[in-house]
């Protein structure tokens, strides 16, 4: 039997910590053969980013469509899209996919830079968040999809992610990073219920990559067959390692990245 396979759809960080490289890393870490479709090459690393240059859609489209004749992906993640054409492209290169995505609508800078306007906002709640399996935003991005203002309260949270639902994603991964306090708390919400995951939130500056991070561990996992709710509570306690063990890495002087093969060198 062949090995289980995942594509990501996703910008390129020449740091390593994030994008791209981040996703090739977690589908590793879980054994899972990865292939890629780079939407944007970026000049960046531990300290900032210094340069955005988009791959054009037809070369993006060209990429998924070599991928997906030759190397068809067990489950596909979704990153850093950048506008409306790139949106368009990949909907129109996946037309005739039917298995699952994670959808990690990448739309803020840790800068607090907008990496999404509203054009292609328009277009990913249109095109792409109806096909999701799993769609995977921050509080402010689940906010900024909905109009609102960030959630902080878990009935909150909830609610938004509910409201989510409505756009047509199979389920929305919630996530808890930015809603403070001594632990995260990530919340599967879907039209089932919700399915809660909880971790310590740990001290360390070095946790640059930790949503596409997220995001890929989902992916890989529901390529090897497991539920949404199975797949979280196990790349959760994969990521919550990978932060753990980050400081050992020693990687750069700014915001670092995590430790996607901790569990290899235990």
């Amino acid at each position: 039997m062949r090995i289980k396979t995942a594509l990501t759809i996703a910008g390129s960080d020449s740091g390593g910590g994030a994008g791209i490289q981040a996703d090739l890393k977690s589908f590793a870490a879980f054994g899972v053969y990865g292939t890629s479709a780079l939407t944007a090459i970026t000049a960046q690393n531990t300290r900032g980013v210094f340069g955005v240059m988009p791959v054009p859609p037809e070369m993006v489209t060209a990429q998924i469509a070599a991928v997906l004749d030759d190397i068809p992906p067990d489950a596909i993640k979704i990153g850093m899209l950048g506008d409306a054409a790139t949106v368009e492209a990949v909907a129109a290169a996946l037309a005739g996919y039917e298995g699952p995505v994670v959808l990690d609508p990448v739309m803020v800078a840790k800068s607090g830079d907008a990496l999404l306007d509203d054009a292609a906002i328009s277009a990913l709640t249109r095109r792409l968040i109806p096909r999701a399996a799993i769609l995977t935003p921050n509080l402010p991005e689940a906010a900024r999809l909905l109009g609102v203002s960030p959630a902080s309260r878990p009935a909150e949270i909830v609610a938004q992610g509910r409201a989510l639902l409505d756009f047509g994603p199979g389920a929305v991964l919630m996530k808890g990073g930015h809603a403070g306090g001594p632990c995260c708390t990530d919340r599967l919400v879907g039209r089932a219920g919700v399915h809660e995951v909880t971790g310590p939130r740990i001290a360390t500056r070095n946790t640059h990559g930790t949503g596409c991070s997220l995001s890929a561990a989902l992916a890989a996992l529901l390529a090897t067959g497991r539920t949404p709710e199975a797949a979280l509570d196990r790349a959760q306690r994969w990521l919550s390692g990978a932060i753990r063990a980050a400081d050992a890495l020693g990687i750069g002087s700014g915001h670092g990245p995590v430790d996607h093969f901790h569990e290899g060198r235990r």
